[in-house]
C-alpha cells in the first residue's frame, strides 16, 4: 500500500496518453499550441510495463486522460491491458467525446466501465466559441454511444463567468432528472500561460448552487456531503442522477487526495496544482528493474505535498492542464 508522508493511501493513477487535443478550449490552451513529438511520449510497451508495476505497488484505480486520450491509436488495447492487470479494480476514461461515437462499444468490450465526458454547454454556437473547433452534435453522438454501450457516465462542465454560468448550468443539470448520471461543475484552476484568464472567469460553488436552487428549488445534499472522488454531490428532489461540485479553489479537498498523475512524457506529477514532479524516464529507459521502478514510485508517493498553495498565490507555471492530464 503506497502511503505518503501524511499517511494518505495513494492508490489512484491518472495516465495522460498524449498532450495533444482536437479542440482548443479557451480556458485550457491557446489556439496555436505546439505539442510534443510522438517519440517523446511514453511508448505503449512502457505504459503496459508501468501499469503492471503500479498495480503491484498498490495502485487500484486508473483513469486515462490527455490532452485527448482518444487520439492515441492504442487506447482500446491499453484499456484492455489495464482491466486485465491483477490488482486494478477500476479503469476510467476522461474525454471530450468528439471521437467517442466510434469507440464507446470497443472500449466497453475491452473492459472500460465508466467515462467522464467534458461538456460545457448544450448550445451549439456557444460550444463552438468555447472549444474554438468543436461541433456539439459529434459530442452528443459520443454521449449517446456511451450510454448505449452501458458505460457509467459523468459529465464535466468547466464554468466560466459570463459564458456558461447561468442557462447552460441549468440545462446540463436537467440531464440528472431522467438519467442516473452525474453532472459535475468544476471551478477553473489557474495554470501556466492561461492563469490570468482562469482566475478572472472562475465561478464558485456557492454561486452555482444559488443558480440551480432558483431553477429547481432546494437541492438535497447526498451522503451528508461526503465527497465522491473530488465531487460534493447534491440531487434535484426525485431525480435519478446527481449534481456534483468540484471546488478545488474555494473548498479544497487536499486532505482526501489519493492520486498521482503520469504525464504523457513520463513524469510523475505529485500534485495537480504544484510543480512538484519526479521523472521516471531515466530509470524507465536506462535499464532499471521493475523493483527499482517500484522503489522510485514509493519514494515519489512519500514526497507528495499536502496540498496546493493557491491561497498563497503559489500556482503551477511549468505546464498547462493539457500537458499534465486533468
Amino acid at each position: 500500500m503506497p502511503l505518503d508522508s501524511y499517511n494518505r493511501d495513494i492508490n489512484y493513477l491518472r495516465i495522460s496518453l498524449t498532450d495533444a487535443c482536437n479542440l482548443r478550449c479557451v480556458y485550457c490552451m491557446p489556439e496555436h499550441m505546439t505539442f510534443r513529438p510522438r517519440d517523446e511520449l511514453v511508448s505503449d510497451a512502457e505504459l503496459r510495463r508501468l501499469i503492471t508495476i503500479f498495480a503491484k505497488t498498490g495502485f487500484r484505480k486508473i483513469r486515462f486522460t490527455g490532452g485527448e486520450p482518444t487520439l492515441r491509436p492504442s487506447l482500446v488495447d491499453l484499456v484492455r491491458h489495464a482491466t486485465q492487470t491483477a490488482g486494478i479494480e477500476s479503469v476510467g476514461l476522461t474525454t471530450n467525446g468528439v471521437l467517442l461515437a466510434g469507440l464507446a462499444a470497443p472500449l466497453r468490450a475491452a473492459g472500460l466501465r465508466s467515462v467522464n465526458l467534458s461538456l460545457d454547454t448544450l448550445d451549439a454556437d456557444k460550444f463552438r466559441r468555447i472549444t474554438r473547433w468543436g461541433n456539439l452534435p459529434e459530442v452528443l453522438a459520443g454521449l449517446d454511444a456511451a450510454a448505449a454501450a452501458g458505460l457509467r457516465i459523468k459529465l464535466n462542465a468547466v464554468v466560466s463567468r459570463g459564458t456558461n454560468d447561468r442557462y447552460d448550468v441549468v440545462a446540463l443539470a436537467r440531464f440528472t432528472i431522467a438519467q442516473a448520471w452525474q453532472v459535475r461543475f468544476i471551478e477553473q484552476m489557474p495554470f501556466g500561460n492561461n492563469a490570468g484568464f482562469q482566475k478572472k472567469s472562475m465561478v464558485d460553488e456557492a454561486e452555482l448552487l444559488s443558480v440551480l436552487t432558483e431553477a429547481f428549488g432546494p437541492l438535497e445534499l447526498v451522503d451528508g456531503g461526503k465527497l465522491d472522488g473530488e465531487a460534493r454531490l447534491f440531487r434535484i428532489p426525485g431525480a435519478a442522477g446527481c449534481i456534483g461540485f468540484i471546488s478545488p479553489v474555494t473548498k479544497p479537498f487536499c486532505a482526501d487526495c489519493n492520486r498521482l498523475r503520469l504525464t504523457a512524457d513520463g513524469i510523475l506529477r505529485l500534485c495537480l496544482l504544484r510543480d512538484n514532479e519526479a521523472d521516471l524516464r531515466p530509470l524507465l529507459r536506462g535499464g532499471a528493474s521493475d523493483d527499482e521502478l517500484a522503489g522510485f514510485i514509493h519514494e515519489a508517493v512519500f514526497q507528495k505535498p499536502w496540498g496546493h498553495g493557491l491561497a498563497q498565490d503559489v500556482m503551477s507555471v511549468s505546464r498547462g492542464m493539457s500537458e499534465i492530464g486533468g
